[in-house]
């Protein structure tokens, strides 16, 4: 097992079945923490469990949690307390995007991403921090997007989203810095290995362009000054040190990964 910067620490993931959130794991697995990987896609995750063991010789408890289910994450929290005797981080990255113009957008598929990215946040956030201020210490983190600083076309939902947790985060900051608790968000910039690019996003803007998807892919990393899109190592690097004590007199700041393509 790893002996870095993490060791022992218990560390709930969210969103963890694939893609940022699988690679998140392992990011953290890497500095010694007992990862306990949760998606609502249990077959996923399971195997991200299995990984976990081979790869790191350790994980903690690997559950299937529907995020906007009050129940399920109060008891799955429980177990991991039960299991473990504490609770050091949550990473909240569950998360789902549907792009509709306004005038088009089914209030159904709004309401479905308010509930998974916001409200999901919130009621993962409500128990996790009822046993970091217990504690008295604890970290929580929020994979946000740079799409909670800035509008994004013909992404309202999302993006409203994300604003809102942005302002949640920097809320229970504050509520919970006396009990040396500190809440922090990370704002990727756009992962274009990602299976959401990879699987949805390529396709249906080069359909919705008439070009090529490499021409889509050419035309996104043209925006960021830095010259490249963000990879996942580039937000796990920003996580990693939000969750040690390098950043121990940082709470409620959003830190932008986005290459230069957010600066507020």
């Amino acid at each position: 097992m790893s002996q870095g910067r993490l060791k022992d620490q218990v560390a709930i993931v969210t969103g963890a079945g694939r893609g940022l959130g699988e690679a998140i794991c392992y990011g953290l697995a890497g500095e010694g923490a007992i990862v306990c990987p949760w998606d609502i896609a249990g077959e996923s995750v399971a195997k991200v469990g299995e990984k976990l063991k081979q790869d790191y010789g350790c994980c903690g408890r690997v559950a299937r949690v529907d995020v906007t289910q009050a129940l399920e994450v109060e008891n799955e929290v429980s177990q991991v307390v039960k299991e473990f005797g504490h609770l050091d981080i949550l990473i909240a990255n569950a998360g789902i995007l549907h792009a509709y113009d306004i005038t088009e957008f089914p209030e159904d598929v709004w309401r479905k991403v308010i509930e998974v990215n916001l409200t999901g946040y919130f009621i993962c956030a409500k128990y996790a921090a009822r046993v970091m201020k217990e504690q008295r210490r604890g970290v929580i983190v929020q994979v946000n997007s740079k799409s909670g600083k800035k509008g994004s076309f013909r992404n309202s939902a999302y993006a409203a989203s994300k604003f809102g947790g942005i302002g949640f985060t920097q809320s229970i900051a504050l509520d919970l810095a006396p009990y040396g608790v500190r809440v922090n968000a990370v704002c990727p910039g756009n992962l274009l290995d990602s299976p959401l690019w990879q699987e949805s996003l390529f396709e249906q803007y080069a359909k919705k362009w008439g070009i090529s998807k490499e021409e889509v892919r050419k035309k996104y990393i043209e925006q960021v000054p830095l010259g490249r899109p963000c990879t996942y190592q580039d937000v796990i690097n920003v996580i990693l040190f939000l969750c040690d004590e390098r950043s121990s007199y940082m709470t409620g700041q959003a830190i932008n990964v986005t290459g230069g393509q957010e600066m507020r």
